[in-house]
């Protein structure tokens, strides 16, 4: 009788104590956070420049709270961390996921600036490939298209002009390396992709003085004429003017000797 009580209290004191440890427990356990809690953290974090552990909340929010009244914001400060980070090709594709997703968003326009930003920030110098270049202008063309009234329009207008001095500067370069290595043909071409598509760059009045030379190099003077002579009506104040006067007066003379020598039918039988 003595051991069955002292086995019953044995039992009960174990019951006592294992309730004891499963509310102390069950107390600590973390109630689910909210979408705009996980995306007020992580816009604390982001504040604060822990852009990883931004990441990890603005990514729950991404996953588990796709319908949320913050998955649009929280999927723009994904692109903003990465952009932050200097990781502007996951920065793009975060952008491009709003723009995707939440067509109606108000961030969507700032998003497409970004993209055109992001590819802007890689953009590397004239002598190396230009493809992001390319894409930086073709996303701030789009930028400018879909939202021609927003305030950064004229910023966006800049930064093209910017990149398309570059690409001009790239494809102008390349025609004096064709010059020097006497390819002269392949000069032509590349001053004159300056000349058409990168007008009003710096490039273009030093490319149309390229294209002239490597015309009269390849001993094109009826068409080089026409090119010198745009040259002076457009640039009337360049300071490469005489150079170009003077190499219209060779082009001159060399047509004036070649008809002297090849008399038209006019001029043949006004002789005979």
């Amino acid at each position: 009788m003595k051991d069955l009580i002292k086995n019953f209290c044995l039992v009960l004191t174990f019951i006592l104590v294992a309730g004891l440890l499963w509310s102390c427990g069950s107390s600590n356990v973390p109630r689910p956070q909210t979408a705009d809690e996980r995306f007020q953290a992580g816009k604390q974090n982001f504040l604060e420049g822990d852009y990883i552990e931004a990441i990890t909340e603005f990514e729950a929010v991404k996953l588990q709270f796709a319908g949320s009244a913050v998955a649009d914001s929280s999927q723009y400060f994904l692109g903003e961390c990465h952009f932050k980070r200097e990781e502007y090709l996951l920065a793009s594709e975060e952008y491009q996921g709003l723009r995707r997703n939440f067509t109606t968003s108000p961030l969507a326009p700032l998003a497409q600036y970004k993209i055109a930003l992001s590819y802007y920030n890689l953009s590397p110098n004239s002598y190396l490939d230009q493809k992001y270049t390319l894409r930086a202008v073709d996303e701030l063309q789009a930028f400018i298209e879909y939202y021609p009234k927003h305030e950064l329009v004229h910023d966006a207008e800049l930064k093209i002009q910017e990149l398309d001095a570059r690409l001009a500067q790239k494809e102008f370069e390349s025609g004096e390396l064709y010059m020097k290595l006497d390819y002269y043909k392949a000069a032509t071409y590349y001053f004159n992709t300056v000349v058409e598509k990168y007008h009003d760059t710096p490039y273009a009045e030093p490319a149309l003085l390229g294209k002239i030379k490597a015309l009269v190099a390849r001993r094109k003077y009826a068409e080089a004429k026409p090119e010198a002579e745009k040259f002076l009506g457009k640039y009337r104040d360049s300071k490469l003017r005489p150079e170009v006067e003077s190499i219209l007066k060779n082009i001159e003379d060399h047509l004036n000797s070649k008809s002297a020598r090849f008399p038209t039918d006019d001029k043949v039988s006004s002789t005979c």
